[in-house]
C-alpha cells in the first residue's frame, strides 16, 4: 500500500529534463513549489482514505490466482498437444504464458478490481474451439471458478469469470510459433506476423501498457495521477468505454500525455494541468504519445487521410504500439459533450484548490445525474434468473452505445443523449432485473418552437439488433420507455427516495442568478446544471396526440415509479395530470417474444414502449427543440455513420491553433512556444491539437500559448 506519510517530492534529476518525451517539446519543465508538494501530500492522503489501495494480503492473493491460472493454461496446451498426436518431446515443450495488462499491469488497480490477462499459446491451439470450448469446459468444472461468461463475438474476444472471488478477463492470442518460449518478449513486432485482427487486438493491450510505462518521465507520479483521475471519472459518471465514454486505457493515455508535457510536475500539478489541457483541447485533433509508424506487416493504422471511418472519430486517443489504433472509437458527439463539460468542472475545482478556496474532496463530488435532466430514457433488462441476466445484460450493455448513435443520426443531432454508465436494480421485481438510463435534452442553443422527436422507429431498429442475440432464452426481454424526472423510480436514488426539491420561489431566485440561459438549462462555474422553471406555465397548450388508458395491473405500481408502465395502443385515455405541460407522449406497441408466465404484469406488453414527444407553445418545459423527424423504416447502418457536419481541421488542411490576437497578446506569435522552465498559466484559447498535413503524414507539432508568472 502506498502511504501519504513521509512523502517527498524532490526535483527530478537533471537528465529527466533533457530528454524529450512524446512528439513535442514540454510545455513547462518547472518543478514543484512547496505548496505543490503540500497539495500532493493532501491528495495522496485523500486517495488512501478513500480506500483506493489494496492491502498486502489482497495483493498476495492476486499473485497466487495468476500463478494458478498460468498452470491451468499450461496443462491445457499440453493436453491438446498430446491429443493431436505430437511427439512426447513436443508435449513436454508445449507451453502457454499469462501476461497482464490494464490497471493491474500499470499498478493502479484498487480493491476488488478485475485483472486483465492475456494467454499466449502456440499456433496449433486456436481461439474458436480450443479456447472458448475446451478451456471453457475445464474452467466450468473447477470449484474456484464462478460466473463464467464467454464473449466470443466481442471486438476483443474475452472470457470473463471469477477465480476464488477475483474477477478475471482472459484473452487469447495464438502466435506463429510451435513452442512459446518462457522469455517471450510481448513487445516484439515479429509476434504479429501471420496472425488475424482479433489476435492483434488481443496482443495490443499488453504491448500498449508496456509502451506507456516506457514513454512517461516518472512512473510513480504517473500512477498516482492516473489513480486519482480514474476515481474522479467514476464519480462523475464518465468512466465506461462500452457506454461511449473512456475506459482504463483511454484515461491512461490522456494522463501519460500530460506527464510528457510537464515532465517535472508532481501529482497535484499533473491533476490540475490535466483539466487545463483537455478543457482547451480542440477535438478531434488526436492525442498521441509517439509518432504513428507504418510497418511492412501491413496492418491498418489510424490515418483519417486513408481510412474514411477514421474521419468520423470524435475524440481520437491513439495507442503507442504498432499497429497504432484509436482506443476511443466508441465516443459519440453526445458523450464527448458530456466529458468536455466534466473537464470544465474539474478545471474550475482545481483552480479553487490552487487558490486554497477548496479542498480535494470537492473534486470528487458525485455527479447528480437524476437532477440534471427533465427527460430520460429507461432501458429495462429482464431475464428468468440471475445467470441468464448476466449474459443478456452483457449483450445489451455492449450495444447501448448504438442507441445513442441512432438517436443522434435520426434526429440530426438535435436530440442529445447522455447515457449513464451505472446499473440499477429493482429488488422488488420477481424476475431478474437491471436498468440503465439516458438523459435527454434538445441541442443547446436551438430555440425553435413546436419541435417533435419521433424515435419509435429508432428504438425498434435498436430492439431488432438486440434480438439478434444467438444465445437468447425465454424470459430475456428488453423494454425502452420515456420517463420524466418526477416519474423516476425510487430505486435509482441512494436512500430509496427522491431528494426534496426546492420551492418554486427558491428555484426562480437561483435561476435569476445564472449567467446563461438557453431556455432550459444553465451551466454554472462548477459545471452542474440548474433547471429553470417557466414563468408562464398557465399559457402552455397540452396537445394530446393519442388518447391513452392505463393498463390494468395485478400488482399496484408505486405512485412515483414507472419501471416501465407498458401501455397498449388499443387502449384509450390517460389522465392529463400525468403529463408535463407543453408536450405529450405517443406510445406504440411493438412485436416481441413471449414472456415467461411468472413475469410481472407490468412487463407483459410491449418490448419497446417509446415516445413521440411534442412541444407546443413552448419548448422550455420539455427541454426539446422543434424539428419533426421520423425514423420508421430506417435501415441505414449505424456503424461508421456520422451525425451532422464532421469537418475536422486536420482533414481540410486548416491549422488548429489559437486565435491570432491571443497569440500576439501573449508573445507567442505564429504559434512559437516560449519556454524557460518557469511556472506557466495557459490562456483560454490555447490549442493543444495535432495537425495532420495531407502532404506530409502525421505532423507532431502542437501549438500552445503560455504566459510566464
Amino acid at each position: 500500500m502506498v502511504s501519504s506519510e513521509g512523502l517527498s517530492a524532490p526535483l527530478p534529476p537533471p537528465q529527466a529534463a533533457t530528454r524529450q518525451y512524446g512528439v513535442t517539446k514540454p510545455i513547462s519543465t518547472a518543478g514543484p513549489t512547496e505548496a505543490d508538494i503540500q497539495r500532493t501530500l493532501e491528495l495522496e492522503k485523500f486517495l488512501v482514505d478513500a480506500g483506493l489501495y489494496e492491502s498486502k494480503e489482497d495483493a498476495d492473493k492476486r499473485e497466487e490466482v495468476l500463478q494458478r491460472i498460468g498452470q491451468i493454461v499450461k496443462d491445457w496446451v499440453k493436453q491438446l498437444t498430446r491429443l493431436r498426436g505430437y511427439t512426447d518431446q513436443m508435449v513436454e515443450d508445449a507451453n502457454a504464458l499469462i501476461f497482464t495488462f490494464g490497471s493491474y499491469r500499470l499498478g493502479v488497480h484498487g480493491p476488488g478490481a478485475d485483472i486483465d490477462t492475456l494467454c499466449v499459446g502456440p499456433s496449433y491451439v486456436n481461439r474458436e474451439e480450443d479456447f472458448f470450448f475446451i478451456l471453457h469446459n475445464i474452467l466450468a468444472e473447477m470449484e474456484e471458478v464462478t460466473e463464467l461468461q464467454p464473449v466470443p463475438d466481442a471486438h476483443v474476444p474475452v472470457m470473463k469469470f471469477k477465480f476464488d472471488g477475483i474477477s478475471i478477463d482472459l484473452l487469447y492470442a495464438s502466435i506463429s510459433l510451435l513452442v512459446v518460449p518462457e522469455d517471450l518478449d510481448i513487445s516484439d513486432v515479429s509476434l504479429l506476423y501471420d496472425v488475424d485482427e482479433p489476435t492483434v487486438r488481443s496482443l495490443n493491450g499488453c504491448r500498449v501498457a508496456d509502451q506507456i510505462l516506457k514513454l512517461v518521465p516518472n512512473i510513480e507520479h504517473f500512477c498516482t495521477t492516473l489513480r486519482c483521475l480514474k476515481f474522479w471519472a467514476k464519480r462523475r459518471g464518465v468512466y465506461s468505454n462500452v457506454t461511449g465514454f473512456l475506459g482504463g486505457v483511454n484515461w491512461a493515455l490522456l494522463v501519460a500525455r500530460v506527464c510528457q508535457l510537464y515532465p517535472n510536475a508532481v501529482p497535484s500539478m499533473l491533476v490540475s494541468r490535466f483539466f487545463r489541457v483537455y478543457t482547451q483541447w480542440r477535438w478531434p485533433n488526436p492525442v498521441m504519445l509517439c509518432a504513428i509508424e507504418e510497418d511492412e506487416l501491413g496492418f491498418s493504422v489510424w490515418d483519417p487521410r486513408k481510412n474514411p471511418r477514421d474521419r468520423t472519430h470524435h475524440m481520437p486517443i491513439i495507442t503507442p504500439a504498432y499497429p497504432c489504433m484509436n482506443s476511443s472509437y466508441n465516443v459519440s458527439q453526445s458523450t464527448l459533450r458530456v466529458m468536455v463539460e466534466q473537464f470544465r468542472y474539474g478545471n474550475n475545482i482545481c483552480e479553487e484548490v490552487e487558490l486554497n478556496k477548496a479542498r480535494w474532496c470537492a473534486l470528487f463530488e458525485p455527479y447528480l445525474f437524476f437532477e440534471s435532466y427533465k427527460n430520460y430514457l429507461q432501458v429495462d433488462i429482464v431475464a428468468a434468473d440471475v445467470d441468464d441476466l448476466r449474459a443478456w445484460k452483457g449483450w445489451v450493455e455492449s450495444r447501448l452505445r448504438q442507441l445513442t448513435l441512432m438517436i443522434e443520426r435520426d434526429t440530426l443531432g438535435m436530440l442529445q443523449c447522455h447515457p449513464y454508465p451505472h446499473e440499477y436494480v429493482d429488488t422488488n421485481k420477481q424476475c431478474a432485473h437491471s436498468a440503465f438510463f439516458m438523459g435527454l435534452q434538445r441541442k443547446q442553443g436551438e430555440k425553435t418552437q413546436g419541435q417533435q422527436f419521433d424515435i419509435r422507429g429508432t428504438v425498434d431498429e435498436f430492439r431488432h439488433s438486440i434480438n439478434m442475440y444467438l444465445f437468447w432464452k425465454p424470459g430475456m426481454e428488453i423494454y425502452v420507455s420515456h420517463v420524466r424526472r418526477r416519474q423516476l423510480p425510487p430505486y435509482v436514488f441512494p436512500d430509496g427516495c427522491k431528494r426534496p426539491r426546492p420551492s418554486r420561489i427558491m428555484a426562480q431566485q437561483q435561476a435569476d442568478k445564472l449567467p446563461y440561459d438557453d431556455g432550459e438549462v444553465s451551466v454554472t462555474g462548477s459545471g452542474e446544471r440548474h433547471l429553470k422553471r417557466k414563468k408562464d406555465l398557465d399559457g402552455v397548450d397540452v396537445n394530446q396526440v393519442m388518447p391513452l388508458e392505463k393498463r390494468q395491473s395485478l400488482s399496484p405500481q408505486p405512485r412515483d415509479s414507472v419501471s416501465p408502465v407498458i401501455i397498449s395502443d388499443k387502449a384509450s385515455s390517460a389522465s392529463p395530470e400525468q403529463s408535463d405541460k407543453g408536450f405529450s407522449m405517443e406510445v406504440v406497441e411493438s412485436n416481441k417474444r413471449p414472456l415467461l408466465g411468472e413475469m410481472e404484469p407490468e412487463y407483459a406488453s410491449n418490448s419497446s414502449t417509446i415516445t413521440n414527444v411534442t412541444s407546443k407553445g413552448s419548448c422550455d418545459d420539455a427541454g426539446f427543440g422543434s424539428v419533426a423527424v421520423s425514423s420508421e423504416g430506417n435501415t441505414r447502418s449505424v456503424e461508421g455513420s456520422s451525425v451532422g457536419s464532421n469537418n475536422p481541421g486536420y482533414l481540410q488542411g486548416d491549422v488548429c491553433e489559437a486565435d491570432s490576437e491571443s497569440l500576439s497578446d501573449n508573445g507567442c506569435g505564429n504559434g512559437n512556444l516560449q519556454q524557460d522552465g518557469s511556472q506557466e498559466a495557459l490562456e483560454p484559447n490555447a490549442a493543444f491539437g495535432m495537425l495532420l498535413n495531407s502532404n506530409e503524414g502525421v505532423n507532431s507539432e502542437q501549438k500552445a500559448v503560455i504566459r510566464h508568472v
